[in-house]
């Protein structure tokens, strides 16, 4: 893969209108630009990401850790492109120097196909079809629609948000260019090749989307089967990838730590576990007249961030080779010095242990995963029997930018996946309580 083919300034969906702008602004910064202001984006502020949505304690939503990735994703990605020009000087034409753009941008749109709820509305919509009432429409769909269904993933959704031609909307959905929607494609295959782990980069809606895109950029076919075409990543997904990894791992202790749910001394343990004794104790003068705690919890929080960071940079540049010819394995963060690596492996047990498995975790999950569950059920009985007079009602809520009227089955199920992926958590309960008879619209 050659830098020169992977920075482009195409956009998907105006391919032929390419034109110099008088604009200060670079693509990529209109790519951050035009997500930011979306109505999309700015659902996430009430999606969960981990914890409950906030009572008296404000946590993370998917916006803001959103908004939180793509800062760090800007750092990792001007930090590397600034190493990268000062190895090959002879790069400088190849658009290096926007990767700070490009991966902030991607960093933004990483998580908007996921559904209500994290990851428990991700498993109810896979085990209603794998499982569920919906495993009778098996022999009725093709099977790539069956396998896009049964291990739906909130990042090939979000490819699909991105580049759908919704009802209403335009050609080419958000218009973004190729290099930033390639980077947020974490898994470059269909699901028909994604096995058991149910991880993919794109339904079989978009397939010839994203390998329009691979052909243009140059990036590598790793396999070939009958099956689909296995891609190499982008390169730049690697750090949008990191971004979102020390983000989630650090945040989530901070916000346990808020919660509660870890002591004082733990957390300045597991986020100073980051540095050998001597840097230490120099991160713990730094704030010595400091007395509250949640500034101090703060400060190692942006050193761990930092410390990070700065790996996951050498790591990428010194793997350049590896990654641009499609062979890098693992991500940046499986590749941390031993140090770092542990440090961040005690953040992982803890994580598992005290938050991931907390009460209130648990509780969000099984809530959002029977409000899910239950909404999908009637919303496809709804588009398999339009005529019925509750089908009706219910159908009239959506709205008209869904194509669950349309001809075709397959078309009407994932235009059910796009509307319920597309709910905040409250839009959802406040449905599945209105439709559940347990609350009325107040007139």
């Amino acid at each position: 893969m050659d830098w020169k083919r992977l920075i482009s300034y195409k956009r998907f969906g105006k391919e032929d209108a390419y034109h110099a702008t008088a604009e200060y602004r670079s693509e990529f910064q209109r790519d951050f630009d035009r997500l930011i202001f979306s109505s999309a984006f700015r659902r996430m502020q009430n999606k969960t990401q981990v914890f409950p949505l906030p009572g008296s304690i404000f946590v993370h939503n998917r916006l803001t850790h959103s908004l939180e990735v793509s800062s760090v994703g800007r750092s990792l990605g001007s930090d590397a492109s600034r190493e990268l020009l000062r190895r090959h000087p002879g790069l400088s034409d190849a658009g290096i120097d926007n990767f700070g753009a490009i991966v902030s941008a991607a960093c933004l749109a990483h998580d908007m196909g996921n559904p209500p709820f994290g990851h428990s509305g991700e498993r109810a919509i896979q085990s209603f079809f794998s499982e569920g009432q919906g495993s009778v429409l098996r022999e009725q769909l093709p099977k790539e629609v069956w396998a896009d269904l049964t291990s739906f993933d909130g990042n090939a959704n979000a490819f699909r948000l991105l580049t759908h031609q919704f009802n209403g909307h335009r050609l080419g959905g958000f218009v973004m260019t190729y290099s930033a929607l390639t980077s947020i494609v974490k898994y470059p295959y269909p699901a028909t090749m994604c096995g058991k782990k149910k991880k993919f980069g794109f339904f079989a809606a978009e397939r010839e989307y994203f390998e329009r895109i691979a052909e243009e950029l140059g990036l590598r076919v790793l396999e070939e089967t009958a099956e689909g075409r296995r891609y190499a990543r982008h390169p730049l997904v690697y750090l949008v990838e990191a971004a979102d990894d020390i983000c989630y791992q650090i945040m989530d202790i901070e916000d346990a730590h808020k919660l509660r749910l870890l002591s004082d001394q733990k957390t300045e343990e597991l986020l100073l576990g980051f540095f050998e004794p001597k840097v230490r104790e120099s991160i713990r003068a730094a704030y010595p007249s400091v007395t509250d705690i949640n500034d101090r919890i703060v400060y190692y929080r942006s050193c761990a961030i930092n410390a990070l960071e700065q790996a996951c940079v050498r790591i990428f540049v010194d793997a350049e080779d590896e990654i641009l010819a499609g062979e890098f394995k693992g991500s940046l963060v499986s590749h941390l010095p031993e140090a770092l690596r542990e440090a961040y492996a005690a953040c992982e047990r803890v994580a598992v242990a005290k938050i991931y498995n907390s009460k209130e975790v648990l509780d969000i999950e099984l809530s959002g995963y029977h409000i899910i569950y239950t909404l999908l059920e009637l919303m496809t009985e709804a588009v398999l029997s339009p005529e019925k007079a509750y089908s009706q009602l219910l159908l009239g809520q959506a709205s008209s930018q869904y194509e669950l009227r349309a001809e075709n089955l397959s078309d009407r199920l994932m235009a059910v996946v796009d509307y319920l992926s597309g709910m905040t958590d409250v839009f959802a309960l406040d449905l599945y309580r209105k439709i559940s008879g347990q609350s009325l619209p107040m007139v």
